[in-house]
């Protein structure tokens, strides 16, 4: 019987060129090359002005993450989201309406009460629960 050496850690991309992953790389190298472009062929104070973002935009897109999630991938949902169509369903609920001259207070359709007692007994059976999970 063979055995194969299963990889632990799948979601971790591999260190290619020093402390950066070849995605990382790319961008900075992306970022860094269009640097140089606005350098090359804009006047020194407009390169100077525009690298700025464009230079934090490429590092953002390499380095930021938000929730755990790579910069990329907000961009990609948010494009989606704009970019998609949207269903909203609407569906209205008629309830007669009280008379404007006559105010009434009407009660809640429902109102659970909860005693002393009840409360005890929650929180003790939230204590069981927790205790028998670990």
């Amino acid at each position: 019987m063979r055995q194969f050496q299963v990889p632990q850690f799948i979601e971790v991309e591999d260190k290619i060129f020093g402390p950066l992953t070849l995605k990382q790389f790319l961008y900075v190298l992306g970022g860094g090359a269009l640097i140089f472009l606005l350098w090359v062929f804009l006047p020194f104070w407009l390169a100077f002005i525009l690298a700025l973002p464009v230079g934090a935009f490429f590092l953002g897109l390499a380095f930021y993450e938000v929730n755990g999630q790579p910069m990329v991938k907000m961009l990609e949902n948010a494009l989606d989201h704009y970019s998609n169509a949207r269903l909203y369903i609407w569906k209205k609920i008629d309830r007669p309406r009280p008379k404007e001259n006559s105010p009434q207070k009407k009660a809640p359709e429902y109102l659970p009460k909860l005693t002393e007692s009840k409360l005890k007994e929650l929180a003790w059976s939230l204590d069981i629960q927790n205790k028998n999970s670990r």
